[in-house]
């Protein structure tokens, strides 16, 4: 299953990112404080949960959803892009004046 794509954009930053710091890996939780906003932080230093779902790879790099949240998402594709702005504190976009942002497009279901 791939339902995660990014931009251009999205991909220089996390090239940026992965050239610092090394693999990296994203997790959205959809919890009050993050948002939109997925979390980016190294390889090893987050622990993807029993019910966490893998949505894809973004730029060779995982990307994970919350059991919860997919319930939620399931039928909806992400794009991750890049806005300006300060990145969740715990995540490695932070201080760089520009975050990761997930947008969504709705998948047709039930097409025959």
């Amino acid at each position: 299953m791939n339902k995660v794509s990014a931009t251009p954009a999205a991909l220089a930053l996390l090239a940026e990112i992965v050239a610092e710091y090394g693999p990296v890996l994203f997790h959205q939780s959809g919890g009050c404080c993050d948002g939109s906003s997925p979390m980016c932080y190294a390889q090893g230093d987050f622990l993807i949960g029993d019910h966490d779902v893998k949505m894809g790879e973004i730029g060779g790099m995982p990307f994970y959803i919350s059991g919860s949240q997919f319930e939620v998402w399931k039928h909806t594709d992400l794009i991750i892009d890049v806005v300006l702005g300060r990145g969740g504190m715990f995540s490695l976009d932070n201080g760089r004046e520009r975050r990761f942002l997930t947008r969504s497009v709705i998948c047709a279901i039930g097409q025959g």
